[in-house]
Protein backbone atom coordinates (compact mmCIF):
# COMPACT_ATOMS: atom_id res chain seq x y z
CA UNK A 1 0.00 0.00 0.00
CA UNK A 2 1.20 3.46 -0.81
CA UNK A 3 -0.91 6.58 -0.31
CA UNK A 4 -3.93 4.39 0.50
CA UNK A 5 -3.62 2.56 -2.84
CA UNK A 6 -2.40 -0.98 -3.44
CA UNK A 7 0.66 -1.34 -5.65
CA UNK A 8 1.74 -4.32 -7.68
CA UNK A 9 5.06 -5.94 -6.77
CA UNK A 10 6.88 -4.31 -9.70
CA UNK A 11 5.53 -0.84 -8.93
CA UNK A 12 6.64 -1.21 -5.30
CA UNK A 13 10.13 -2.40 -6.37
CA UNK A 14 9.64 -5.68 -4.54
CA UNK A 15 9.29 -8.02 -7.54
CA UNK A 16 12.82 -9.37 -7.06
CA UNK A 17 11.94 -10.79 -3.62
CA UNK A 18 10.78 -14.35 -2.90
CA UNK A 19 7.66 -15.10 -0.88
CA UNK A 20 8.27 -17.23 2.21
CA UNK A 21 4.95 -18.31 3.77
CA UNK A 22 4.45 -18.33 7.54
CA UNK A 23 5.02 -21.57 9.38
CA UNK A 24 8.75 -22.14 9.73
CA UNK A 25 10.05 -19.78 12.38
CA UNK A 26 13.72 -20.73 12.10
CA UNK A 27 13.75 -20.36 8.32
CA UNK A 28 11.90 -17.02 8.45
CA UNK A 29 14.16 -15.61 11.16
CA UNK A 30 17.31 -16.62 9.32
CA UNK A 31 16.09 -15.47 5.91
CA UNK A 32 15.19 -12.03 7.27
CA UNK A 33 18.57 -11.83 9.01
CA UNK A 34 20.47 -12.43 5.75
CA UNK A 35 18.23 -10.34 3.51
CA UNK A 36 19.11 -6.67 3.11
CA UNK A 37 15.48 -5.99 2.19
CA UNK A 38 12.44 -7.78 3.54
CA UNK A 39 8.75 -7.09 3.82
CA UNK A 40 5.98 -8.63 5.87
CA UNK A 41 3.01 -9.82 3.82
CA UNK A 42 -0.38 -9.39 5.52
CA UNK A 43 -3.99 -9.90 4.53
CA UNK A 44 -6.95 -8.18 6.12
CA UNK A 45 -9.36 -10.60 7.78
CA UNK A 46 -12.87 -9.19 7.67
CA UNK A 47 -14.13 -11.71 10.21
CA UNK A 48 -11.47 -10.81 12.77
CA UNK A 49 -11.23 -7.14 11.78
CA UNK A 50 -7.44 -7.11 11.64
CA UNK A 51 -4.46 -7.77 9.42
CA UNK A 52 -3.03 -11.28 9.65
CA UNK A 53 0.52 -12.20 8.73
CA UNK A 54 0.81 -14.44 5.68
CA UNK A 55 4.59 -14.59 5.36
CA UNK A 56 7.54 -12.45 4.31
CA UNK A 57 9.29 -11.36 1.15
CA UNK A 58 13.06 -11.88 1.21
CA UNK A 59 15.93 -11.92 -1.24
CA UNK A 60 16.48 -15.24 -2.99
CA UNK A 61 20.13 -15.55 -1.88
CA UNK A 62 19.11 -14.94 1.74
CA UNK A 63 16.44 -17.63 1.50
CA UNK A 64 18.93 -20.13 0.07
CA UNK A 65 21.45 -19.33 2.82
CA UNK A 66 18.75 -19.71 5.48
CA UNK A 67 17.64 -23.06 4.02
CA UNK A 68 21.23 -24.34 4.13
CA UNK A 69 21.56 -23.31 7.77
CA UNK A 70 18.27 -24.96 8.66
CA UNK A 71 19.32 -28.19 6.96
CA UNK A 72 22.64 -28.12 8.79
CA UNK A 73 21.10 -27.99 12.26
CA UNK A 74 17.82 -29.79 11.57
CA UNK A 75 18.73 -32.72 13.84
CA UNK A 76 19.56 -30.46 16.78
CA UNK A 77 16.33 -28.48 16.33
CA UNK A 78 14.32 -31.73 16.14
CA UNK A 79 15.92 -33.02 19.35
CA UNK A 80 15.09 -29.70 21.04
CA UNK A 81 11.48 -29.94 19.82
CA UNK A 82 11.17 -33.45 21.25
CA UNK A 83 12.65 -32.31 24.58
CA UNK A 84 10.29 -29.31 24.63
CA UNK A 85 7.27 -31.53 23.98
CA UNK A 86 8.31 -33.83 26.83
CA UNK A 87 8.95 -30.88 29.14
CA UNK A 88 5.52 -29.40 28.38
CA UNK A 89 3.84 -32.79 28.96
CA UNK A 90 5.59 -33.08 32.33
CA UNK A 91 4.53 -29.54 33.23
CA UNK A 92 0.94 -30.35 32.25
CA UNK A 93 0.89 -33.51 34.41
CA UNK A 94 2.33 -31.55 37.34
CA UNK A 95 -0.26 -28.77 36.89
CA UNK A 96 -3.12 -31.28 36.75
CA UNK A 97 -1.83 -33.02 39.89
CA UNK A 98 -1.44 -29.76 41.81
CA UNK A 99 -4.86 -28.55 40.62
CA UNK A 100 -6.55 -31.79 41.72
CA UNK A 101 -4.87 -31.49 45.14
CA UNK A 102 -6.07 -27.90 45.43
CA UNK A 103 -9.63 -28.89 44.47
CA UNK A 104 -9.54 -31.55 47.18
CA UNK A 105 -8.24 -29.00 49.70
CA UNK A 106 -11.03 -26.51 48.89
CA UNK A 107 -13.72 -29.17 48.44
CA UNK A 108 -12.79 -32.15 50.65
CA UNK A 109 -16.05 -33.95 49.83
CA UNK A 110 -15.39 -33.90 46.09
CA UNK A 111 -14.73 -37.46 44.90
CA UNK A 112 -11.10 -38.01 43.85
CA UNK A 113 -12.12 -39.17 40.37
CA UNK A 114 -14.13 -36.00 39.90
CA UNK A 115 -11.38 -33.65 41.15
CA UNK A 116 -8.93 -35.31 38.74
CA UNK A 117 -11.42 -34.98 35.87
CA UNK A 118 -11.99 -31.30 36.66
CA UNK A 119 -8.24 -30.69 36.90
CA UNK A 120 -7.61 -32.46 33.60
CA UNK A 121 -10.38 -30.55 31.83
CA UNK A 122 -9.48 -27.09 33.14
CA UNK A 123 -5.72 -27.46 32.75
CA UNK A 124 -5.71 -28.58 29.11
CA UNK A 125 -3.03 -26.61 27.27
CA UNK A 126 -4.41 -24.22 24.68
CA UNK A 127 -7.99 -24.59 25.91
CA UNK A 128 -8.36 -21.04 27.14
CA UNK A 129 -9.98 -22.38 30.30
CA UNK A 130 -9.44 -20.85 33.72
CA UNK A 131 -6.89 -23.52 34.68
CA UNK A 132 -4.54 -22.27 31.95
CA UNK A 133 -4.82 -18.64 33.04
CA UNK A 134 -2.10 -17.12 35.20
CA UNK A 135 -4.43 -17.34 38.21
CA UNK A 136 -5.21 -20.99 37.44
CA UNK A 137 -1.55 -21.93 37.10
CA UNK A 138 -0.88 -20.11 40.39
CA UNK A 139 -3.68 -22.18 41.95
CA UNK A 140 -5.63 -19.11 42.99
CA UNK A 141 -8.65 -20.12 45.11
CA UNK A 142 -11.04 -18.11 42.92
CA UNK A 143 -9.75 -19.71 39.72
CA UNK A 144 -9.98 -23.22 41.17
CA UNK A 145 -13.48 -22.51 42.46
CA UNK A 146 -14.51 -21.18 39.03
CA UNK A 147 -13.32 -24.42 37.42
CA UNK A 148 -15.27 -26.52 39.95
CA UNK A 149 -18.40 -24.38 39.51
CA UNK A 150 -18.19 -24.78 35.73
CA UNK A 151 -17.90 -28.54 36.09
CA UNK A 152 -20.83 -28.76 38.50
CA UNK A 153 -22.90 -26.50 36.24
CA UNK A 154 -22.43 -28.82 33.26
CA UNK A 155 -22.31 -32.20 35.02
CA UNK A 156 -24.74 -31.91 37.92
CA UNK A 157 -27.47 -29.52 36.77
CA UNK A 158 -29.93 -29.07 33.92
CA UNK A 159 -27.88 -26.14 32.57
CA UNK A 160 -27.01 -27.69 29.20
CA UNK A 161 -30.61 -28.84 28.62
CA UNK A 162 -31.84 -25.33 29.45
CA UNK A 163 -29.44 -23.82 26.91
CA UNK A 164 -30.47 -26.32 24.25
CA UNK A 165 -34.13 -25.53 24.85
CA UNK A 166 -33.47 -21.86 24.10
CA UNK A 167 -33.21 -20.40 27.60
CA UNK A 168 -30.80 -17.42 27.55
CA UNK A 169 -27.41 -18.12 29.15
CA UNK A 170 -27.81 -15.63 32.04
CA UNK A 171 -31.26 -16.97 32.90
CA UNK A 172 -30.09 -20.58 32.71
CA UNK A 173 -27.22 -19.76 35.08
CA UNK A 174 -29.60 -18.11 37.51
CA UNK A 175 -31.91 -21.14 37.44
CA UNK A 176 -29.18 -23.67 38.21
CA UNK A 177 -27.34 -21.57 40.83
CA UNK A 178 -29.20 -23.18 43.80
CA UNK A 179 -28.27 -26.66 42.51
CA UNK A 180 -24.63 -25.62 42.14
CA UNK A 181 -24.57 -24.17 45.66
CA UNK A 182 -26.09 -27.37 47.05
CA UNK A 183 -23.40 -29.55 45.44
CA UNK A 184 -20.57 -27.22 46.47
CA UNK A 185 -21.85 -27.02 50.08
CA UNK A 186 -21.90 -30.82 50.17
CA UNK A 187 -18.34 -31.01 48.85
CA UNK A 188 -17.19 -28.36 51.33
CA UNK A 189 -18.74 -30.35 54.16
CA UNK A 190 -21.03 -27.48 55.14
Amino acid sequence: MEKERPLCMSCADLDHLMFLPSGNTALTRRARKHSTLDAVVVRFSRTRGRYERQGVLVEEAALEQAEEQCLADEDARERRRVRDVQRRENEDVELRTRTAREITRLFPGCPAVRSEAIAHHTATRGSGRVGRSAAGRALDDNAITAAVVASVRHEDTAYDRLLMSGVPRAEARDRVRPDIDRVLDGWRGV
